[in-house]
This record gives structure tokens, C-alpha cells and sequence, in this order.
């Protein structure tokens, strides 16, 4: 299952694992935490989820590890039996990535994105008065 999600190559010695930009909403989850904490261990990140509906702790263990593979995080340090580990990505890189997987799915427009956010009331005049400022500041960037 893993191998479905992962494009891998065998170097003669191990595994290696090339880079994925997808993340599940459990590691989205993981990374949050180690945005927001800063370097943890597998067991803070743990802590960091609400009791209720907590994942298993070997749970989050294989998404961490997954998350490594996947060079979203890396080993900092070792405390002990511990490792710590620390987000490789931003959370602003990370988010940049989940809208282009979203604007890919409608072939890159984001017209039906925006006519939806508009109908669901989750986006405001005075969003949409920001963004075509934001606009017009690149387009006199852009010309010379």
C-alpha cells in the first residue's frame, strides 16, 4: 500500500524513498504540531493530539516515519532512546502545495475553487478586495 503512495528505487543497499507532495490529514496533524511545538519527539507529538479521538501512539510513529521518508521531517537530535524531530517544510510551503493539488484537480482554474468559496460564504468582499489588490501589485511587478 505504501509503495502505491510512494515512487521508490532500489540503490543495491536499501529502499530509498523519493519525495511526495501529498499529506493525509493525519499527517497535516503531525506537521501542525511540529509547527507549532517546534522540534519533538514522537511522544509530544502524541501528546499534542486532543484525548478524544486520539491516534495510537505506533500510529503516529508510522506517520512520522512516513513523513521522513517523504523528507517532510528529519531526525534533529537524539535525547536518550528518543529522536526529535523537526518539520523540513514550512507550514506556508505545505499549504501552497495542497492548493495546487486542489487547483490541479479542477485542470489548474480557479474560478469554480473561488465560485465555490463565494457561495459557501467562506470567502468575504473585503477577501476578495484584498486578493485583486494583491493582483494588481503582481501586475505592475510584472511589467517593465
Amino acid at each position: 500500500m505504501l509503495r502505491k503512495r510512494l515512487r521508490s528505487y532500489d540503490t543495491g543497499r536499501r529502499l530509498a524513498v523519493m519525495p511526495s507532495a501529498k499529506l493525509s490529514k493525519l499527517e497535516l496533524n503531525i506537521m501542525e504540531a511540529l509547527w507549532t511545538r517546534g522540534a519533538c519527539s514522537i511522544r509530544e507529538i502524541h501528546d499534542a493530539f486532543p484525548k478524544r479521538g486520539r491516534p495510537a501512539y505506533t500510529t503516529v510513529q508510522t506517520m512520522v516515519y512516513r513523513l521522513e521518508a517523504k523528507q517532510m521531517v528529519r531526525r534533529a537530535k537524539k535525547i536518550s532512546n528518543a529522536h526529535i524531530f523537526e518539520a523540513v517544510i514550512s507550514r506556508d510551503a505545505a499549504h501552497r502545495r495542497l492548493v495546487d493539488d486542489l487547483l490541479g484537480l479542477f485542470g489548474g482554474q480557479a474560478q469554480p475553487v473561488m465560485a465555490h468559496l463565494i457561495e459557501a460564504g467562506k470567502l468575504t468582499l473585503d477577501e476578495v478586495k484584498e486578493a485583486e489588490q494583491t493582483l494588481r501589485k503582481l501586475q505592475k511587478k510584472e511589467k517593465p
